[in-house]
């Protein structure tokens, strides 16, 4: 969770100015939080009031995101999502945005079974996203984060993602053909190949903000999985509580890896 939040912070403020480097202050004054950072606290916040039992989650997460999202207004919605945020009967409106995917990672953490992360996602998505490409782009971050959070290999990690997305390339062949793009389909391959490509959990943001294009989202995606892979210094843990202005840390439903 928190991996998602930080990587939107880190982000943020290369969303409209990429950079082509991984060389660059990791928190800056000029960061902030996004609608990133602001829908993974409401699915956080959602999965928490079901306490275990996620009957009713796809209404918990309505309620949720409409609050959270009407208390932060200008965090950078797309025009889609805002009207959906601001409706008195708000409907799914077929998307399959990357929005999906950035919010989703509490999901791998609440989900006990890997079936269950996979119901989770489903619930927490389709309130929005109810768009076969966004709820698997939501589906298979979630599970990728279940995965590694549960100890699985890096490798075994991105055999399980091959079932969602082709991932013959590198970064680096990417280059410059990358461009700006809010699709599941057009997000989540390189984030996963940010993480895959990774050293630890702050090279996974760096990897990703790289990249280019939506970077925020990005860094949101492969900094949600890689936190559950290799962990977060409590030092970036404090400082993605003051963006948020958070007096106590979020509490995880399992131990960190």
């Amino acid at each position: 969770m928190y991996g998602a939040i930080i990587g939107d912070i880190v982000g943020s403020r290369f969303e409209l100015r990429n950079i082509d480097t991984k060389d660059f202050t990791f928190f800056h004054p000029t960061c902030r939080c996004t609608d990133d950072s602001i829908m993974t606290l409401a699915v956080y916040d959602a999965l928490i009031v079901c306490d275990g039992v996620y009957d009713n989650l796809s209404a918990h997460t309505v309620r949720s995101m409409q609050t959270f999202g009407r208390q932060n207004p200008h965090a950078g919605y797309g025009r889609g999502f805002r009207r959906w945020l601001f409706s008195t009967d708000p409907q799914p409106y077929n998307s399959y945005g990357n929005g999906a995917a950035m919010r989703v990672s509490p999901c791998g953490w609440f989900g006990r079974t890997l079936d269950e992360v996979k119901e989770l996602s489903y619930k927490v998505t389709c309130v929005t996203h109810n768009q076969p490409e966004g709820l698997k782009g939501a589906e298979a971050t979630a599970v990728a984060v279940f995965l590694a959070r549960t100890g699985h290999s890096m490798a075994s990690i991105r055999e399980a993602m091959r079932n969602y997305y082709a991932l013959d390339f590198t970064l680096e062949s990417i280059g410059p053909t990358y461009r700006f793009d809010v699709t599941c389909q057009g997000t989540l391959p390189y984030a996963l190949a940010a993480f895959f490509e990774s050293t630890s959990f702050e090279d996974a943001i760096r990897n990703a903000v790289s990249i280019g294009g939506d970077s925020d989202t990005l860094a949101a995606i492969a900094g949600g999985i890689a936190e559950a892979y290799w962990g977060i210094p409590d030092d970036m843990i404090a400082t993605a509580n003051r963006y948020l202005g958070l007096e106590q840390s979020l509490s995880y439903p399992a131990a960190r890896r």
